[in-house]
C-alpha cells in the first residue's frame, strides 16, 4: 500500500515495527483456521459506528445467520470497543459459534486482511467514497452509506476501481428493502400509470437543531480527530463540530441534506425511471443557509426545478416549502419525504411510510405490502453471493448524488446550470464544476 494512501499515524505505526518493510500476515479467523469446520457465510467488518452505523449493525447484520461480523472500526474508541462487545454478546447469547471480534482504530488494517470479504461503511460523508475507493482496490464488498460524496472526480475513480477489482456494491437506500416499494417502481416500469410526465420529490431540509458556535478544547485522548477529519480541511476542536448534526450541516463535510436526505427520495425516482434520465439536464431554483454566526454552513431550504431531454420535469424541494406551494394537496398523509410519479393514466406517489395513489387497485395492493426494510442486510450477502444481481449499484447512486449536487451548485451559483452526464460537467460553465471539487488532505489521498 502505498504511504500517501495510509493515514499519517498508520504509517508511523508501521514504520516503528521496524524498517525491514516486512508486513504481517493477516489475523486468521477460527472458522477458517486447519481443522475448522468449513462456513459459507460472508465475514463483514464494520467502518464507521455511530449512530446509524450501530443502528445498521443491530437490525439488518447482527440478526443475520448468513454472514458473521468480525470487526469494527471508528476514530472513537468507545463506539469500535462497544460495537464490538456488542456483537461478541449477541452470538454468545444465541450460541454461535462465531470468529473473534476485532476493533480498530486504522481501517487499513482491516483491508489488510484477507479473511475479511465485505465491510459496511457508515462515516459521516466526506469519508465515504475515499474509503470506498481504498476498499475496492483492497477487493472488499462494498455497502457503502449515502449520500454517495463531495467530488465528482472520486465518483469515476470508484466506479472503475469497482469494475477492475471484481467488487460487488450495494447503496445504502434501504428503501429499496421495501416491498411497497419494490412493487411500486415495478408497477411503474411496467406502465401501469402510462408514460411518466413528471415528477414530485421532496424531503426535510434540516433537523430541528441550532448552528453551534465552536468553542475550541482539547481533543480526548480517546478520540481521532485528525483521522475523522480526513480528507476534509483540519478545522479546530470541539464536540459539538463533530457530532451528526454537525457532519451533515457543514460544508467542509457534506452538502446537507440536499444529499443527506434527497438520496433516499432521488433514488427511488432514479429506480423508477433512470432510462429517461441518462440525458443532460437543467436545474434552477433557490434555496436559504443556514444563519451566520455558528459553524453550520449548508443550504435548509429549497425548491429546485429541473428538465431533462427526455422531456421529463421534476419539482425537488425540501418540507418547509410544502405547505406554502401546496406541493401535496394530491395526497391524503403529507409524509416527510417521498416521491410521486405522474403518468398520463394515473399517479404513484411512494414514501418510506406510506404509499398513495388515484388508482384504487393501485393504491389497494400497495397499502397491503410490508414497508420493513430489515432484509436490507440479507439482499447485500445475496449481492456478495451471486444469488442476486446488484439491487442498489453504484452507476444509479452516481445519477441520484449528482442531483443533489446540481441543486447546490444552481443555488450557490444563482444560475440556471446544465449538467451533462456523459461529459460529467456543467456545460459552458467552469465556475461551477469547481463547487463539484473537493482537495484532498494529504496524506489522506486516494
Amino acid at each position: 500500500m502505498e504511504i500517501n494512501n495510509l493515514s499519517r499515524r498508520h504509517f508511523l505505526r508501521n514504520a516503528s515495527i521496524g524498517g525491514t518493510g516486512i508486513i504481517l500476515a493477516p489475523t486468521l479467523l477460527k472458522s477458517c483456521a486447519p481443522g475448522a469446520a468449513p462456513s459459507d457465510r460472508i465475514n463483514i467488518a464494520h467502518i464507521g459506528v455511530g449512530s446509524q452505523g450501530q443502528g445498521e449493525l443491530k437490525s439488518y447484520f447482527v440478526p443475520l445467520e448468513t454472514s458473521y461480523q468480525v470487526a469494527t472500526c471508528d476514530p472513537f474508541k468507545q463506539r469500535r470497543e462497544a460495537s464490538a462487545f456488542y456483537i461478541s454478546q449477541q452470538y454468545k447469547e444465541r450460541g454461535v459459534k462465531a470468529p473473534e471480534v476485532k476493533s480498530y482504530l486504522y481501517f487499513e488494517e482491516i483491508l489488510e486482511r484477507d479473511d475479511i470479504d465485505a465491510v459496511h461503511i457508515t462515516t459521516p460523508d466526506h469519508w465515504h467514497v475515499p474509503l470506498a475507493i481504498h476498499a475496492a482496490r483492497a477487493g472488499k464488498h462494498i455497502m457503502l452509506a449515502k449520500p454517495l460524496g463531495l467530488s465528482y472526480p472520486n465518483f469515476k475513480i470508484l466506479e472503475k476501481e469497482l469494475a477492475a477489482n471484481n467488487v460487488r456494491f450495494h447503496y445504502g437506500t434501504q428503501q429499496r428493502a421495501q416491498q411497497h416499494m419494490q412493487e411500486g417502481i415495478k408497477m411503474i416500469k411496467e406502465g401501469v400509470i402510462g408514460e411518466i410526465e413528471k415528477v414530485h420529490v421532496w424531503c426535510a431540509g434540516k433537523n430541528k437543531v441550532q448552528s453551534p458556535v465552536c468553542h475550541e478544547v482539547p481533543v480526548p485522548d480517546d478520540f481521532d480527530f485528525d483521522l475523522w477529519t480526513g480528507p476534509a480541511p483540519l478545522n479546530t476542536y470541539c464536540p459539538d463540530r463533530v457530532t451528526n448534526n454537525s457532519s451533515w450541516f457543514q460544508y467542509d463535510y457534506s452538502i446537507g441534506f440536499l444529499g443527506g436526505w434527497g438520496a433516499h427520495p432521488l433514488d427511488v425516482m432514479v429506480w423508477g425511471i433512470k432510462d429517461k434520465l441518462s440525458g443532460k439536464y437543467s436545474c434552477e431554483g433557490s434555496g436559504n443557509f443556514w444563519n451566520e454566526g455558528g459553524m453550520y454552513n449548508n443550504i435548509m431550504s429549497w425548491d429546485l426545478k429541473l428538465e431533462y431531454e427526455s422531456g421529463i420535469k421534476v419539482d425537488f424541494v425540501s418540507t418547509d416549502r410544502l405547505a406554502e406551494k401546496d406541493f401535496l394537496h394530491y395526497r391524503q398523509k403529507k409524509d416527510g419525504n417521498g416521491t410521486t410519479f405522474f403518468g398520463s393514466k394515473g399517479w404513484i406517489s411512494l414514501s418510506r411510510n406510506s404509499v398513495e395513489s388515484n388508482i384504487p387497485e393501485v393504491q389497494q395492493k400497495l397499502s397491503e405490502l410490508s414497508q420493513d426494510p430489515n432484509g436490507f442486510g440479507q439482499m447485500f450477502v445475496d449481492v456478495i453471493k451471486g444469488d442476486i444481481a446488484e439491487t442498489n449499484p453504484v452507476d444509479e447512486a452516481i445519477l441520484s448524488d449528482c442531483i443533489s449536487h446540481m441543486g447546490d451548485i444552481a443555488i450557490r451559483t444563482g444560475e440556471k446550470i446544465t449538467w451533462d452526464p456523459n461529459a460529467g460537467k456543467v456545460i459552458d460553465n467552469d465556475a461551477a464544476n469547481d463547487w463539484f471539487l473537493r482537495e484532498m488532505r494529504k496524506p489522506y489521498t486516494v
